[in-house]
């Protein structure tokens, strides 16, 4: 993360907090910061997809195979999507 420019960084931590507060497909964001970091490893490769350029379908697509493959639940897409057009937005918003 040290070769990101601000201003990616602060859209890294941006792109944290929506997975945190959003996203959060197995419920453990109940006001308690014990499991703030549950979702962190997702970062990195949304980020990636973001940073690229990857349009909203495909990373709600991502959201949703992690959701099915890594968490073994049934993935809700609408949610994906909203969650991925926030994700989209605030890239906008950051960094252009």
């Amino acid at each position: 993360m040290n070769n990101l420019s601000a201003s990616q960084k602060e859209f890294y931590q941006r792109l944290k907090l929506i997975l945190w507060e959003r996203w959060d497909p197995i419920g453990v964001n109940d006001g308690d910061d014990e499991w703030d970091d549950e979702y962190d490893s997702y970062v990195p490769h949304i980020f990636r997809l973001a940073i690229n350029g990857s349009d909203v379908e495909k990373i709600a697509n991502s959201l949703s195979s992690s959701i099915k493959q890594n968490m073994g639940l049934e993935p809700n897409l609408a949610h994906d999507l909203e969650v991925a057009k926030l994700i989209v937005k605030s890239k906008k918003e950051i960094i252009g």
